[in-house]
């Protein structure tokens, strides 16, 4: 199937629900940058209960241990893989803060935690590209952290620990604003990349070629969207007078969403 970026972004919609705001909308923009690199994910964790939190704990131990820490009501999951060494609300998970990912297939219901896939073929590891877009929205990765590394997960904490989360402690305005700065600042960088501006440029001179060949009196309807996207998006001065291949490419690379890549 064809992934939109509608479609990919309603994979991950019920796991942002309880998000703190600015957290969502960093998520978002992760989403919808990550989906134009040609690399779609889907969120598979958002916020978490402390009663989630420490039905996962609970996986790799004992009873015994569950019950040392005060878990006595939870029950050991020792044939289980261990997944976290934090319990109910000690995670940035119970906060809204952090979020989990996978690298979406192209089928747009399997996923992948495979770090090295380089699905969309541009000898770079799709996982690191997911990485590189987080960063830069301000997410820290927990493929770095050096005890206990957490490679699908990113967080957002302001500088808070969960203790002083558990306390009642929030971010300031002031931390929210800048957050929400960082994200506005980076949404341009969804322009087309160096190899994409290559191929547009091709495309320019086979389109000037074909405008030659034949022209048409009118621009047809099934193109008339597709000319006004990309005269909006400053790619083309006027598309009068165009041939039917002009138009059919035209319409093409509006499907394929240059002209708003390149907006």
């Amino acid at each position: 199937m064809t992934l939109t970026l509608e479609y990919v972004q309603s994979k991950s919609a019920a796991k942002l629900s309880g998000l703190l705001p600015v957290v969502r909308a960093a998520t978002e923009a992760l989403i919808t940058r990550c989906f134009y690199r040609g690399v779609p994910i889907v969120i598979t964790q958002g916020l978490r209960t402390i009663a989630e939190q420490n039905n996962l704990y609970a996986q790799g131990r004992t009873q015994a241990a569950l019950n040392k820490v005060g878990l006595a009501n939870v029950k050991a999951k020792p044939s289980e893989p261990k997944v976290t060494n934090a319990r109910g609300g000690y995670s940035n998970h119970n906060f809204g803060v952090a979020i989990d990912f996978a690298l979406l297939m192209p089928d747009g219901k399997n996923v992948s935690w495979d770090t090295k896939r380089d699905g969309d073929g541009d000898r770079q590891a799709d996982w690191a590209e997911v990485v590189e877009e987080a960063k830069k929205l301000g997410f820290v990765w927990g493929g770095d952290w050096v005890s206990f590394k957490d490679t699908p997960h990113f967080e957002m904490t302001f500088g808070l620990t969960t203790a002083q989360y558990r306390a009642g402690k929030r971010p300031t305005q002031a931390q929210i604003d800048a957050a929400f700065k960082k994200i506005n600042e980076t949404e341009g960088d969804n322009a087309m990349t160096p190899d994409e501006k290559a191929a547009f440029a091709a495309l320019e001179k086979k389109v000037a070629v074909l405008e030659k060949n034949a022209k048409m009196a009118a621009i047809p309807t099934w193109a008339a969207a597709a000319c006004e996207n990309a005269k909006k998006a400053g790619l083309l001065d006027t598309t009068a007078d165009g041939s039917y291949d002009f138009y059919r490419m035209v319409t093409i690379m509006d499907r394929a969403g240059l002209f708003k890549k390149g907006a």
